[in-house]
């Protein structure tokens, strides 16, 4: 975290409106986690500030100088975003032309026990090596295209 230097280091905004919001809500367990979390570390996330401002326009005696200050504070911090979704697509596309080759290769020859192999693993969408695909290509020259 950057270390923020305080032109008056006795000036603590964030710890005045904290303080101020306990005084105005004593049973308040968002704002009493809040101070000591702030006490305990230094400083709040975006998000808690922005929750702390949300109770403290509620003060009617709150000076609305340090609602100012503590809400540009809040606008000096980054706000993360997340990025979209990518388009949801398969990891794997079947080849249909092996498909094919397959079907018409164990529609002449049933038993052969490569290409009985090489059909589990297309029924399982696992993609083919390239030694397997130029395999597959030989046998379909060899025993179709006679």
């Amino acid at each position: 975290m950057p270390v923020m230097t305080r032109i008056r280091p006795d000036v603590d905004i964030i710890m005045d409106v904290l303080k101020a919001t306990l005084e105005a809500q004593p049973h308040s367990t968002f704002a009493a986690s809040l101070l000591r979390q702030y006490q305990e570390r230094g400083s709040l996330s975006k998000k808690q500030l922005e929750g702390l401002y949300n109770k403290a326009e509620k003060i009617k005696d709150l000076p609305p100088a340090k609602l100012a200050t503590l809400q540009a504070i809040i606008l000096r911090k980054h706000t993360r975003h997340r990025s979209a979704l990518p388009v949801n697509q398969p990891l794997f596309t079947k080849d249909e032309e092996a498909g094919k080759m397959i079907a018409a290769i164990l529609e002449k020859y049933p038993q052969h026990k490569r290409v009985l192999f090489l059909k589990t693993q297309y029924d399982h969408n696992k993609p083919f090596s390239t030694i397997e695909t130029t395999e597959l290509k030989r046998f379909f020259k060899l025993l179709i295209e006679k």
